[in-house]
């Protein structure tokens, strides 16, 4: 399936943003150039990570669009990711009429998920946001679909649209040695009790690489929309010319 299809044909078996796409063989293209996506992959993550520290913004600025339209959008990126990673995207759905949410709360998100989960459920209740869409990146689509399942922030969020996401976590977290990036095992409690939470999957569109050399296991989510796009990477895929597009027409159908 291609990103235009799902964008433009929802299907029933599979929430608003098309059909489950099947998990993929062997990662595409030759040993070479997997390798020259890989380093493309660290720099795009690591111009993000300067940006975050030297010109981060203000986030604010996106909270009150021009001409508002429902719903709302909260931001919440991966692990270790200022919100500038993200920007592009609040630049886009605000351009639309959106007003976007960065969570500051949460700084360089190396909170375990149940600490961030409280964090943008404060954010939700301080500023008391109903109805809204959770857009994210990698851990971020797993604190949004925590979030679904909340006994308070759950009836604030319509749904999640996630990218890069690590459903069912990933075998490559075993060998790394900080804390906040061990939670993403595949036996982790979290990920395991998060896979046994199956009800909210229709509110969620899972957004992915073709290829996403942190995430092996893949991104496919059974019963979400989900969406795969052709640029590489788990960092860069965020800069996919398609990703805005496909975002904003998945913020609008699970509205």
């Amino acid at each position: 399936m291609t990103s235009d299809a799902a964008a433009a044909q929802p299907q029933d078996d599979a929430g608003p943003a098309g059909r489950a796409v099947p998990a993929r063989g062997p990662a595409p293209g030759t040993t070479a150039r997997r390798t020259w996506w890989r380093v493309a992959d660290y720099v795009y993550a690591g111009w993000h990570q300067v940006r975050g520290v030297v010109a981060p913004g203000d986030p604010d600025r996106y909270r009150d669009p021009p001409v508002p339209r429902a719903p709302d959008v909260v931001l919440v990126p991966g692990v270790m990711e200022p919100w500038p990673f993200l920007q592009p995207l609040a630049d886009h759905l605000f351009a639309a009429g959106h007003a976007v949410h960065v969570v500051p709360g949460l700084g360089y998100h190396v909170q375990d998920l149940p600490e961030a989960v409280r964090v943008v459920a404060e954010l939700l209740a301080e500023r008391d946001l109903r109805d809204v869409v959770v857009v994210a990146h990698s851990k971020g689509g797993l604190v949004g679909k925590l979030l679904l399942s909340h006994p308070d922030a759950g009836p604030r969020v319509r749904g999640v649209v996630a990218v890069a996401t690590p459903f069912a976590g990933s075998r490559l977290a075993r060998l790394l040695p900080l804390r906040s990036l061990r939670i993403f095992r595949p036996d982790h409690p979290d990920i395991v009790g998060l896979g046994r939470v199956v009800d909210v999957d229709d509110r969620i569109v899972s957004v992915f690489s073709r290829w996403d050399p942190h995430v092996p296991e893949g991104s496919v989510l059974a019963g979400a929309g989900n969406v795969e796009l052709d640029t590489p990477g788990h960092f860069r895929v965020l800069a996919d010319p398609r990703l805005p597009d496909v975002v904003l027409d998945a913020v609008r159908r699970l509205r």
